[in-house]
């Protein structure tokens, strides 16, 4: 019975080990999962949540740098207009003082003239430089002036100097 037993044992241990190698495989077939099946809408949602921070960092990049340009244009903008702003400034004064002087030297020769020759100039020239070279004149001469001046001119004249005074009476309530 040793032989026999010694037999059995040899032909039933690979035995074994083939049973218990079949049902372990069999037990880890059936509990690996099965792979789902991905629709294309599921694949393409799942693509997307992968590339979205990316996309978004990508984004903002692109849009930093598009508005440095912008910055960049703008700087040079202000810089232009700076530019032009002082020149414009320059021109201003330059017109300003050219005034002072010509309107100085203005007034001067009509101080200097005859009231009825004045008059007939004044007649001739824009009211609202009649009516400044007439406010800059003593209150005597403007008198005489716009006597001799015609009366329809003279009126209009002295519409303008009132005008100015009550804006000058509004600007400097003294």
């Amino acid at each position: 019975m040793t032989t026999l037993k010694r037999f059995a044992r040899i032909a039933v241990a690979p035995a074994l080990v083939l049973l218990v190698g079949s049902l372990s495989g069999a037990l880890a077939l059936e509990e690996k999962p099965k792979p789902a099946v991905k629709t294309a809408r599921e694949e393409i949602k799942a693509f997307c949540a992968n590339i979205a921070d990316s996309a978004r960092d990508q984004r903002y990049l692109l849009q930093r740098e598009e508005l440095a340009k912008l910055q960049a244009q703008v700087d040079d903008r202000i810089a232009q207009l700076e530019k032009r702003k002082s020149e414009y400034e320059g021109w201003l004064k330059q017109r300003n003082d050219f005034l002072k002087k010509a309107e100085g030297g203005l007034v001067d020769i009509y101080k200097g003239m005859k009231p009825d020759a004045a008059a007939g100039q004044l007649n001739l020239i824009d009211p609202n430089l009649a009516s400044a070279i007439i406010m800059k004149l003593s209150p005597r001469q403007s008198s005489q002036i716009l006597a001799e001046m015609d009366p329809k001119k003279a009126a209009a004249l002295t519409e303008i100097i009132s005008a100015a005074g009550s804006r000058n009476m509004q600007r400097n309530p003294s």
